[in-house]
């Protein structure tokens, strides 16, 4: 394993041991909320800084990106964390939420760990070295055809301005699919998506901190990662597809005829 990969790993293992010692009790948890439909609670802080603490002290020269902190330092390397994908699972005590730690060289993904404390599943990848599950090497799966297909997502949380043309996407979807399924982690799905038990993944306005490891993971694991416009750019525009290859082409289609001008640009 990479130094850097198996010092996030350890980040990601420490903040994992207090979100599943808070998830004995939530009901004492301080909760609040950022915006509409958007909460943070103490334990997404104390993961946060946690992960951060363990990372400074191994790399003091490198920045962070945390949803709860915001940016710190500056240089070529930037870690890039979210302590707690799927805080209102979490709140629920419904088990589908991550941590996700992912490293940015000249803005370029190079490590990246997702890890799910309630499973023990541990899912990694380093440029250029394959992605795994633990210690097994993982690939994306080997479907062909939609109709096979699952495909996972997110829907409309926060902001609803993109909601038409997402339930036009996602009609399609169901006629033209073996299903749909919305866990409530992107970066879990998009785990999900690397080790072959989705096919496919989209989502509209994500964060970089929901999908920097996982887009590397699926990369590593044999499938393809873009943005709607088929670019690049996922990582800055938020708006994510990711699949097998053999059914990267259809699927994209499909997204790509509902969206609005907006999302088209």
């Amino acid at each position: 394993m990479h130094p850097m990969l198996n010092i996030a790993v350890k980040a990601a293992r420490r903040a994992g041991s207090i979100i599943t010692r808070a998830s004995e009790d939530i009901g004492v948890l301080t909760v609040n909320d950022k915006g509409y439909n958007d909460f943070v609670s103490e334990v997404d802080l104390a993961s946060e800084k946690t992960i951060i603490e363990v990372l400074s002290k191994a790399y003091p020269g490198h920045a962070f990106l945390g949803e709860e902190s915001g940016l710190s330092g500056d240089g070529e390397n930037v870690w890039i964390i979210d302590p707690l994908d799927g805080t209102t699972n979490f709140l629920h005590s419904y088990p589908q939420y991550s941590i996700s730690i992912a490293l940015q060289y000249r803005g370029e993904i190079t490590q990246a760990v997702v890890y799910d404390p309630n499973s023990n599943e541990l899912f990694t990848a380093s440029k250029g070295q394959g992605a795994y599950l633990n210690d097994r090497r993982i690939r994306v799966s080997k479907k062909t055809k939609m109709k096979e297909c699952l495909i996972g997502t997110g829907f409309p949380f926060r902001d609803f301005t993109h909601l038409p043309c997402y339930l036009k996407i996602f009609e399609q979807l169901v006629r033209e699919t073996s299903g749909i399924r919305r866990p409530g982690s992107a970066a879990l799905d998009l785990a999900y998506t690397a080790a072959g038990r989705f096919d496919g993944f989209f989502e509209i306005d994500l964060s970089k901190w929901d999908i920097a490891a996982g887009g590397l993971l699926i990369k590593e694991a044999g499938g393809i990662v873009s943005d709607f416009s088929g670019k690049d750019d996922w990582i800055n525009s938020g708006n994510i597809i990711a699949s097998t290859p053999k059914i990267y082409e259809p699927f994209i289609k499909i997204i790509s005829k509902h969206l609005s001008k907006e999302l088209k640009s």
